[in-house]
């Protein structure tokens, strides 16, 4: 078995990466496929904040945390004030490729937008995709966005990001679809796809993290 790579990037913090996450590793699950998560550097332990554990709860899918910081920072900013120091991001790439080893899909979430810096050298995930291509690891970006006002341009700044180095985004994510939504919320549905030029693959109904488990 060889399997592929999805790095699960957002627009910004907050848009609902990790919902988004467990949502495409339960339909992957449901559709036969064998799936892992990867938190490659997870922040905030120390207020037990943890996107591995909301993974685990909403799927019961296993997830790998590769470095974690206690306070809930950018992880570059987390480390230096911890006086820590932490590997560069693309080192990770060949625990990573192992995955696929045994598993059909290995779903990477990032943290904050796709130029945050994971390490004290300055990597973003851009690094790590680079590093898995380099690897021969089948990798490709899946964008979290929101769904109201600003997200037209955050969407936009983050696709030209992922094209100057080469890569093409399977699709967008909105992360959280709200149960009423405004004019904004409606239009931007139509136009997230029309201006980033990338399908927008499916709406995450708002709460849906509020279920004890999904699929």
């Amino acid at each position: 078995m060889s399997g592929r790579v999805v790095i699960v990037t957002g627009t910004s913090t907050g848009v609902g990466k990790t919902v988004a996450t467990a949502t495409l590793a339960s339909r992957a699950r449901t559709n036969g496929e064998k799936v892992t998560v990867v938190k490659p550097v997870q922040t905030g332990t120390d207020d037990g904040d943890c996107d591995a554990a909301e993974i685990q709860r909403l799927t019961g899918i296993e997830v790998h945390e590769l470095t974690r910081l206690g306070e809930p920072l950018a992880p570059d900013t987390a480390a230096r004030r911890a006086g820590v120091e932490i590997p560069p991001v693309a080192s990770y790439a060949p625990t990573i490729s192992a995955l696929t080893r045994d598993n059909d899909l290995v779903l990477v979430e990032g943290a904050g937008g796709l130029l945050v810096r994971l390490d004290t050298d300055g990597g973003t995930l851009l690094d790590l995709a680079d590093a898995l291509h380099l690897g021969g690891t089948p990798t490709s970006f899946v964008v979290i966005t929101s769904a109201g006002l600003g997200t037209l341009n955050h969407t936009e700044l983050t696709v030209a990001a992922l094209r100057a180095r080469g890569y093409e985004p399977d699709g967008l994510i909105i992360g959280s679809w709200p149960g009423d939504p405004g004019l904004a919320e409606r239009c931007n549905r139509i136009d997230l796809p029309r201006v980033t030029g990338v399908p927008l693959l499916f709406g995450i109904p708002e709460g849906i993290d509020n279920h004890s488990q999904l699929g």
